[in-house]
């Protein structure tokens, strides 16, 4: 029997252990009302996802931290590069960075609610300037660490700023890059959840918030399952790309586990 097998099947044993202590435990040890039961939680997701509301919330909040995630690495890449290859900038603006990047994003939602309204902009903006920062400090270190002998020879070779950046530079921060968005793929999805619970009328974070003010508990982990799902397949997505766009970087792995 295969190790990934063996590693699979005692994954799903201990989840059904888990699940059946906590279907006894509710009602006995226990009272229902704070934990609900498996069953209940699992009848209130078939019913959502049978009656399409759980599709129609879980698109808008994808589309959400999506559209925050892409906006926030693009801005926090050209960012990164920009101020990693410029020193002087990157001096004057570092406590203005630091400054920003201290302040708990949470607490921008309610000044992104008078900007931009409660629609699903505001969500996508929350969530962008929530990824920017890690994906931006991330090419920043990246940028920063790229070999100074390879920057070297290229000048002694003539090379502009532009061979530097698309043939040493980014080939060289690309690990970092991709670092920075394998971290900011979970907050993506928190920028968009908060959003949702301070205002919202749809939504995963709006089901969970309504949830909550009807004091069902089954329905808030029902809606906590739906985003631990959605945040399942946000990670597999980059895991999926990173290696079409960092190719050498699987030849390295499989060489490593040959040796």
């Amino acid at each position: 029997m295969s190790r990934s097998l063996v590693l699979n099947a005692t994954r799903v044993a201990l989840l059904v252990a888990i699940l059946l202590a906590w279907e006894y435990a509710s009602g006995r040890l226990v009272a229902e009302f704070f934990i609900s039961r498996p069953s209940v939680i699992f009848g209130i997701f078939w019913g959502w996802a049978a009656d399409g509301s759980l599709a129609y919330h879980a698109s808008i909040t994808a589309l959400e931290a999506f559209g925050g995630f892409v906006l926030g690495g693009i801005i926090g890449v050209a960012a990164g590069v920009t101020l990693g290859r410029a020193r002087l900038l990157a001096e004057i603006l570092d406590p203005f960075i630091m400054a920003f990047y201290s302040l708990p994003k949470v607490a921008l939602a309610p000044l992104f609610v008078l900007w931009f309204g409660i629609g699903i902009d505001m969500k996508i903006v929350l969530t962008a300037t929530v990824v920017f920062f890690l994906v931006f400090l991330n090419t920043y270190t990246g940028v920063r660490n790229v070999s100074r002998e390879l920057i070297a020879i290229l000048n002694l070779m003539g090379a502009n700023e532009r061979h530097l950046l698309f043939k040493v530079v980014i080939p060289s921060a690309i690990t970092w890059v991709f670092a920075g968005l394998r971290i900011s793929v979970p907050y993506a999805l928190i920028g968009a959840i908060v959003g949702e619970l301070i205002a919202a009328n749809r939504g995963l974070g709006y089901l969970l918030a309504d949830s909550a003010g009807q004091f069902d508990t089954g329905g808030v982990f029902a809606a906590l399952i739906a985003i631990m799902i959605l945040a399942f397949i946000l990670n597999t997505t980059v895991k999926l790309v990173e290696p079409i766009v960092m190719p050498w970087k699987t030849v390295d792995e499989r060489r490593e586990v040959t040796i």
